[in-house]
């Protein structure tokens, strides 16, 4: 038991928050520092914006090829401008069969695996531009942190970080090497999402007010498969943290429709979980037909339902809620409520109202019609095709590279990437204080306060084309 509670403060950084480590593991009160030790620091570069230069081919070194790395191997293989150098994974048969897919391609990467380190001589190398990161969330920080140092863009999977110091680290690693940190929000490139965020820009919701977003999706049996997630590592994040471990994907594009980072920001939270009613009762269940289980019966999990409150500088809120183990239809929610309008996805079909009732199919469509952004009229059909969550992977991907061949700012920096990912610990500490309000760290410096929104046009882009392999 002590061993797991070290490691809990290890993996959560709680330490910088001034937690009592007496009472780290689902502790009922601890206290918490009103401000983040880092809160008043010097921004050496304001990445938000920045534009690095311009790469005519994007060379790239995949890292991870479990669960998400083959698919975006495969996504990219088919836009242009864009080598694929090089293949790692711990496993020599993933890098080999993702290898063999590339067969017929223009691609012929070297291989890497075998070594639990091999990872670094990816970040090494001298022809790799971008080091694209699929592996479990402990390693995301470090990897994106060597590969900024060797002077690699760096994209990964969510989350960036899994401690408010990891979300430093990565920060302050991106402006002092002036490489972009690019976390994979992929649902930030969903299209009822992206058409959302467009009309919130033209003020067809007029002044939001409040908005919801959410990550409910039964993954209880895929977390328990001994061939599911790699030494069943996600299994373990469940049974040692509590809190909001997943927030990203509800958040993203609330934070894009609200310009946060862009003009407004979070201040503050105030997280609650329920218990465990599942996750305890299905591990005893597996031990009681197969010894391997017998450890995961003995643990404690996080609550089953997470729900988070956020207040922005602005006055607006924002309810995050994250479950999965509930035997419950998918959701993400994303809902934006305006003094003019509201618009919600879930549960389908997706809705939009101005008023009392929903838009007739006919008003939907004059809506897609005029608010349909640029991107997705560039590449959406093709990204439906190509695939990826139905084409928003691709659309994701495609935006990255075209960025980077431009040379122009990206869509997502490492101030998203450090907030987005902040909140996973933070609604930690908030949960182990009896839902006490908890501080949200400014990874920006204050720039926040004049930072331009993401565009939902093409200007200075579009001009990479999409050439299926």
């Amino acid at each position: 038991m002590k061993n797991n509670r070290r490691d809990f403060i290890r993996k959560t950084g709680m330490a910088g928050l001034g937690l009592a480590s007496a009472k780290v593991l689902f502790a009922k009160e601890r206290e918490v520092q009103p401000r983040h030790y880092k809160e008043k620091r010097n921004q050496s570069t304001n990445m938000s914006g920045y534009a690095a230069p311009a790469l005519e081919t994007v060379r790239i070194g995949f890292i991870g090829l479990g669960m998400r790395g083959p698919g975006a191997v495969n996504r990219i293989r088919n836009i242009e401008g864009v080598e694929i150098k090089a293949l790692c994974d711990i496993r020599p048969e993933r890098v080999e069969k993702v290898k063999e897919s590339l067969k017929g391609t223009k691609h012929n990467p070297d291989l890497y695996s075998g070594g639990a380190m091999e990872w670094k001589k990816v970040c090494e190398r001298d022809d790799i531009d971008l080091v694209y990161i699929c592996t479990p969330w402990n390693w995301h920080t470090p990897m994106c942190v060597y590969a900024m140092e060797n002077g690699k863009h760096a994209a990964t999977e969510v989350p960036a970080a899994t401690t408010l110091d990891e979300c430093w680290e990565l920060v302050e690693t991106s402006e002092r090497t002036k490489q972009h940190c690019v976390m994979l929000e992929n649902c930030c490139y969903d299209f009822f999402e992206l058409m959302t965020i467009n009309m919130a820009r033209e003020g067809y919701f007029g002044e939001l007010v409040h908005a919801e977003g959410a990550y409910i999706h039964d993954l209880l049996s895929l977390n328990f498969r001994k061939d599911g997630y790699y030494e069943m590592w996600r299994l373990e994040e469940n049974a040692t943290r509590d809190g909001n471990l997943y927030p990203m994907h509800g958040l993203g594009p609330v934070c894009w429709a609200m310009n946060i980072n862009r003009g407004d920001r979070m201040e503050y939270l105030s997280s609650m979980s329920s218990d465990d009613y599942m996750m305890r009762d299905h591990a005893e269940k597996l031990a009681s037909e197969d010894p391997f289980f017998n450890k995961w019966a003995s643990k404690s999990y996080r609550g089953n339902m997470n729900t988070t409150m956020i207040k922005t500088s602005k006055g607006r809120t924002i309810m995050l809620q994250h479950d999965v183990t509930s035997p419950r239809p998918y959701s993400r929610i994303h809902l934006l409520s305006g003094t003019k309008g509201i618009a919600q996805k879930y549960p389908s079909p997706a809705k939009i109202a101005q008023g009392h009732n929903w838009l007739s199919d006919e008003e939907f469509k004059k809506v897609e019609e005029e608010y349909t952004p640029e991107v997705i009229k560039k590449v959406g059909e093709m990204a439906k095709q190509i695939g990826g969550h139905g084409g928003m992977d691709f659309i994701m991907d495609w935006r990255l590279i075209d960025c980077l061949r431009n040379g122009i700012p990206l869509d997502l920096d490492v101030y998203d990437a450090a907030l987005w990912s902040a909140i996973g610990p933070l609604t930690e500490a908030s949960v182990a204080n009896r839902s006490n309000s908890v501080e949200i760290p400014d990874f920006t410096a204050g720039s926040w306060k004049t930072n331009e929104p993401v565009k939902m046009t093409l200007e200075g882009a579009g001009t990479t084309e999409v050439v299926r392999q």
